[in-house]
This record gives structure tokens, sequence and C-alpha cells, in this order.
């Protein structure tokens, strides 16, 4: 054999083993790192991932759930809602005419107030009327009767004038006396919920305080109640 072929042959084994060796360390090589590697990223997306999602979306539905309520608890007058007994809150208001009308007018005397939620409409206007209807018995009971809504001005004298009405008809715009006696608040129609006047009457003693409430009223015989109790009182 000569010396060229002796050399050949003695690198052949050699470069295949060498061959041979390095994909084998590669491939340790490689699950070595994925081995290292895989743990850590299933321990962060494990634990970490879902408790801290749960944790914010908690808290979204927290400050969305606190959002809905405050709308809700502002609408139901729960600052303002009127106990029988309390004395009764000081009002000056515009009335029908362009007088003004204020609590101090009635002081010593029993007073009927009414609120209605809009002029003309068919149940005030039956509410409104039957007052009227009664307003001399009252007279005789010693007790005073106005109407509230928060119709301006113009509109509460249209509403007198077109149906002959004898009481008194304040407007209350900014729904402050219609808040102080717990007759604002949140009413829903066709599915739809809004702040409006809540059919309320109030009959307040010759001493100030408020004697009777009556709340979600029905019209038909209500003025002929309302009377009943102003001559028991």
């Amino acid at each position: 054999m000569s010396k060229k072929s002796r050399k050949k042959s003695s690198k052949t084994p050699s470069g295949s083993s060498t061959a041979k060796s390095k994909p084998l360390k590669t491939r340790a090589a490689t699950q070595t790192r994925g081995a290292k590697t895989q743990p850590a990223s299933a321990s962060k997306s494990g634990k970490a991932g879902p408790k801290a999602a749960s944790h914010k979306a908690a808290s979204k539905r927290l400050k969305s759930s606190e959002k809905a309520s405050e709308p809700a608890a502002a609408a139901s007058g729960a600052k303002s809602a009127l106990v029988e007994g309390q004395k009764a809150p000081a009002f000056r208001l515009p009335r029908d005419g362009g007088n003004v009308v204020t609590s101090a007018d009635y002081a010593g005397r029993k007073l009927v107030l009414f609120f209605y939620p809009r002029a003309d409409t068919p149940g005030c206007t039956r509410e409104a009327i039957d007052f009227t209807r009664l307003n001399d018995a009252f007279a005789s009971a010693g007790t005073a009767v106005l109407g509230i809504s928060a119709d301006p001005l113009k509109a509460q004298e249209k509403f007198r004038d077109k149906h002959s009405l004898g009481i008194p008809l304040i407007s209350d715009e900014q729904h402050e006396m219609l808040e102080a006696y717990g007759a604002w608040g949140e009413k829903s129609m066709y599915g739809k919920s809004f702040l409006g006047v809540l059919r309320t009457t109030v009959l307040i003693g010759a001493d100030g305080k408020v004697a009777k409430v009556w709340r979600n009223v029905r019209v038909d015989g209500h003025a002929d109640e309302v009377l009943t109790a102003a001559r028991g009182l």
C-alpha cells in the first residue's frame, strides 16, 4: 500500500466519527435548552397569566358596577326622602300670574301640595280639576292647596286657563322643591328609564310638620281622600 492510500484511509474513519458526533451534541444542546425554557414559560402562563387576567377582569366588573350604581343612587332621591312628622322643607318659587309663593305664606295653616308630572296631560288634568272642585271644601277645613310641577310658567298659565283651574300652580323648573319633597326621581316608560316628577301629595299640618305623604298617587278619588285626611287633622 502506498503512502497516499494509507493517509486517505486513516482520515476517513476519523472524519466520519467527527461528522456523527456533531449532530449528537447539537441535539443534546437543543434538548437541554428546550428543557430549561419550557418550565419557565409554563410557569409564567400557568400561574401569573390567568390570575392576573381574572384579577383585572374582576376589577373592571367592580368599577363598572360602581359606575352603574351611582346614577341609580342619585336618581332614587334617598337624600330627600320625606318622613311623616318631620318639619316640611321651606320653599320659594314663582306661581302662575307672576307672583312668588313661599312656605312662610302658609304659616299656621294646613297645606296640601300635590306634585304632578306634566301640565295638560290626562291624569294631571283630572287631578287638578278634582282639587279645584273641592277647593271650597278645603278652605272650610282651614287648608290651602298648591299644585307643583317642573313646567315653565307659560305652560302652567295655559293649563290654568284651558281648564279654569282655581288652584295656584307653582313652577319648579330647577327641581329644588320637587327633590326636597321626594317628588323627583327615576321613572320608566316603554322600557326606558328617565328622571321626572313622581306623582306625590303631601299634607302639612298647621304646626309646619309633614302629616301625611301619598306616593305613586292614583288620580281617581285621590282629592277626596286628601280632603278627608285634612279634615281629620
